[in-house]
């Protein structure tokens, strides 16, 4: 399935039915009335959060919404049956805005959050609502109220307890692969991954935490370069963030340059992001030549008052103490068992 986290929608809630113009016309009753019904209210907008969507795919194939218009009155007094709700089902993490405003009209995180974004228009009322005692035939009713429309745009952003960070090919995709059941593909070629990939990683006695692989960042991400732009927005949900580096292409390639350099797309995104807790994590400990450029790099992190994590995506080596200082971050402490 394609991952889609912007679309543009039209939504109309229902018109309401109109009310009806009706007299009584029945044998054996020499005095009739007006008897015309209310025309019945139509449906609503209502948007739901599901945990059972990772992607706003369905809404970009479908992107105009009516509510159900609410059926007229009838005579005999009967009214008219409300339109039908039309419920949108949206991932978690899924804002609403106003497309022509950019006013936020919802953000739902939570699984079965609801919000009625647009209400049905009311029903018209029969001629039966307009009789008194000096005007008793009337022969007019009330039309329905048109339903309400709108242009909006959705953008979800991915709820995870953890992101991970990096240049392309440092590993990110490697490392959620060896720690969850998600199964992103995995090259030796930059910009491997297209799309964030989330993954549930088990923890001991029996919790768990949401790992999202934030993939496609560079330096100018934020105005654009590579394909970080159009995901930096899926980190501000993160509680933390691990910061992943391949040091094994020194002295080609500098690290540290790209460890700042990504830090700062972060602030220009927003300035809060460069605020997150970090944890870094150096990967591919495998290799000979990481080892050796290993104290280099973890002496500049020390000085700053980083602890580096080594660790090897590939091996699973490191692993655990990884996992257990985000442990610490999310809940305080690692469990000791």
């Amino acid at each position: 399935m394609n991952f889609i986290d912007e679309v543009k929608i039209h939504v109309q809630s229902g018109a309401g039915g109109a009310g009806c113009v009706s007299f009584r016309r029945e044998k054996f009753i020499p005095l009739g009335g007006p008897d015309g019904g209310d025309g019945g209210k139509g449906g609503d907008i209502i948007f739901e959060s599901t945990a059972s969507l990772s992607t706003l795919l369905e809404l970009r194939v479908r992107p105009h919404l009516k509510g159900e218009k609410g059926r007229n009155g009838m005579g005999k007094d009967r009214h008219g049956a409300k339109g039908k709700d039309l419920k949108i089902l949206v991932p978690v993490g899924t804002i609403i805005l106003d497309a022509e405003t950019d006013e936020l009209l919802a953000d739902l995180t939570g699984d079965g959050e609801m919000m009625v974004l647009l209400k049905g228009g009311r029903g018209g009322q029969g001629n039966a609502r307009f009789a008194t005692s000096t005007h008793k035939a009337p022969k007019f009713a009330q039309p329905g109220e048109p339903g309400e429309e709108r242009w909006l745009r959705l953008e979800l952003k991915l709820m995870a307890d953890v992101g991970l960070l990096g240049f392309p090919s440092v590993g990110k995709s490697s490392l959620i692969a060896r720690v969850s059941a998600a199964r992103p593909k995995i090259a030796d070629y930059p910009f491997t991954t297209l799309t964030p990939n989330l993954g549930v990683v088990p923890y001991k006695n029996y919790r768990s935490f949401v790992m999202a692989d934030i993939p496609g960042l560079i330096e100018g991400a934020s105005g654009g370069a590579g394909l970080g732009h159009r995901f930096l927005k899926h980190v501000e949900r993160t509680d933390i963030l691990v910061h992943m580096l391949d040091i094994s292409w020194m002295p080609e390639r500098d690290p540290i340059a790209e460890y700042e350099a990504i830090n700062r797309e972060l602030a220009l995104f927003n300035p809060e992001l460069a605020e997150k807790r970090q944890i870094v994590a150096i990967n591919k400990i495998d290799l000979s030549q990481v080892r050796e450029n290993l104290p280099e790099i973890a002496r500049w992190f020390e000085e700053r008052g980083l602890r580096p994590f080594p660790i090897s995506a590939a091996t699973g080596e490191g692993i655990a103490p990884l996992l257990d200082e985000i442990a610490r971050h999310l809940w305080g402490k690692s469990d000791e068992t």
